[in-house]
Formats: structure tokens, C-alpha cells, sequence
């Protein structure tokens, strides 16, 4: 059996993970107490008219607090009785989860008895803290659309094939923020800029007039090699301990040059030994994942 525990704060997307796993062929449970894991798999896999092999639950922070603590035991020992057990964490940050609440008009299920609703996040995010460190993929949606949190679920975890590890490599602008899902961060900002030659300042890093300027710059070849000897050695250390999912992510000022150009030619040099190696641009107009 494939068991996915779907957590994470009010908001940020745990309904959307849900219908997404559902539609792929899981048997999906929301607002499970997780004191009832053991018991939704024993009922479900014991079926003799229709076991399910594919199980995803909804665990949020209405659980009791004991039972959150004891989440990532629970996972040790579902995956010893080789239940392939993956935990999802979402989040978003707070303006993003108080623009959400303000749009949609519900209730913050923390937000009782006049609890204001920044009080009611706060505490939802420290209460699910042991879950969220015990996560194998915390994917922040805080600019990710429907549509986009869709892929990626798709991608990274239906996809994945049992004991492989799902390696993303993301590119990033500084000035719009850090990932908060990312493993490993590496800054391009001292890199020469394409930004300041006029004619490449509408261009990307997809385009090649870009990854020309760029692949001129020995300080730029010098990073590269760097970084990748960096991931060479020790992708394959993060798949020994079968973890199941890495994030890097490579950021400049802008997110549109120099990370985006970087993270594609780190993906395309690291697919050659590990498979699969999915790509992001979270600055560009689009930016599904993508594994070419």
C-alpha cells in the first residue's frame, strides 16, 4: 500500500492536494484524527470486494496536540511494516492565508470564541510544527495557482516511482522572496548580469542569447561547476537514506536571468545520472514543472 498524510496550514491548498490524489486513483480520507491511521488502513486494505492500494488521509491542526507529536513515530512504523508512507506538508505565508480567508469569507477552524484570525494562523502553524519537521515535501503555495499546485502533486508524487527521489531544481528572484520549500539555496547575485546589456534585458535565461552571454563568463562557469559537483555528490547520499524529495532552489535579483538559465543547465548536466531531475521558474509568466 501507498499511504500519503496530507497536512498543513488552513488555506494553503489541502482540499485542492485531496481532489488532485482522489482523481489519480486514491481512496482519500480528509479530517482523519491520527490516531485512526492504523485503523483507515486495516479497514481499508482488508476489503475483499475492493482493497485499496492507494491511500491519502487529511490531517490538520484540529487533531489532538498528542496526536500531532506523534505523527512522525506513527510514519516510522507504517514504513517498517513496508507501507510506503509519504507525508505533504502545505503552506503559504500569513498574508497570503489572511488575503485567502478575507476573499473566501470562512472560518479559520482555530478562529473561536473571537480568536483573531492572525492569532488563530499563528497557532495552527506552531501546532502543526512537528509535522511540518517531519515532513518529506513541504511545498509552499503562496504564489502557486490551482493549476500549478495541481502539477506539481502530479509530478513529484504521483510520478515517482517507489524508492526513487524526486529531485527539483527551482530558480528564484531575491527581491520577490525565498522558497520556503527549498533544501538548498545558492545565490547568483554576484554574478555578471545580463539585466545591463540592453538587448538581452527582455530576454530570459531560456533564451540563448542569455545562456551565450552567460557561458562567456568564467565566473558564471566556475558556479556552475561548483554547484554541480556539489549535487553530484550528494544526490545520491539523500537517495541512500531514501528520502523521497529534494529542492533546490537558485536564485539572482530578479528571478529571470542568470537562476534561470543556472537551473536549466544544472538539470540538464544531473538528469544524465539521476532520473527524474523536474525544473521550475518561479518568476517567469509560466512556470509549470517541467523534465526537458
Amino acid at each position: 500500500m501507498r499511504l500519503i498524510i496530507v497536512s498543513g496550514l488552513s488555506g494553503s491548498g489541502k482540499s485542492v492536494a485531496l481532489h488532485v490524489l482522489e482523481d489519480l486513483g486514491y481512496y482519500c480520507i480528509d479530517n482523519l484524527p491520527a490516531a485512526l491511521i492504523k485503523a483507515a488502513i486495516d479497514e481499508t486494505a482488508s476489503s475483499t470486494e475492493k482493497a485499496v492500494s492507494l491511500l491519502a488521509v487529511g490531517i490538520d491542526a484540529r487533531n489532538r496536540p498528542e496526536g500531532l507529536e506523534s505523527l512522525p513515530a506513527l510514519i516510522e512504523e507504517l514504513q517498517q511494516q513496508d507501507i510506503q508512507t509519504e507525508l505533504l506538508f502545505l503552506q503559504s505565508s500569513e498574508d497570503i492565508l489572511l488575503k485567502r480567508y478575507s476573499e473566501s469569507r470562512r472560518r479559520h477552524p482555530l478562529a473561536e470564541h473571537g480568536t483573531a484570525l492572525r492569532a488563530a494562523i499563528e497557532e495552527e502553524r506552531e501546532l502543526l510544527s512537528p509535522v511540518m519537521n517531519a515532513a518529506d515535501l513541504i511545498i509552499d503555495t503562496s504564489r502557486t495557482s490551482v493549476y500549478e499546485l495541481a502539477d506539481t502533486i502530479r509530478e513529484r508524487i504521483d510520478r515517482r516511482r517507489t524508492d526513487t527521489l524526486s529531485v527539483l531544481i527551482e530558480s528564484f528572484g531575491f527581491k520577490h522572496g525565498m522558497p520556503a520549500d527549498a533544501d538548498f539555496v545558492f545565490d547568483m547575485r554576484s554574478l555578471p548580469n545580463p539585466y545591463w546589456t540592453l538587448e538581452l534585458r527582455g530576454l530570459t535565461g531560456r533564451d540563448k542569447e542569455v545562456s551565450d552571454f552567460l557561458d562567456a563568463q568564467e565566473p558564471f562557469l566556475r558556479m556552475y561547476e561548483d554547484i554541480l559537483a556539489f549535487l553530484q555528490r550528494w544526490v545520491p547520499h539523500y537517495k541512500s537514506v531514501h528520502r523521497s524529495y529534494l529542492t533546490v532552489a537558485i536564485g539572482c535579483t530578479g528571478g529571470q536571468h542568470r537562476s534561470v538559465y543556472m537551473t536549466e543547465k544544472l538539470a540538464a548536466a544531473l538528469r544524465v545520472e539521476h532520473n527524474p531531475v523536474l525544473t521550475r521558474h518561479n518568476e517567469l509568466s509560466e512556470h509549470p514543472l517541467s523534465k526537458t
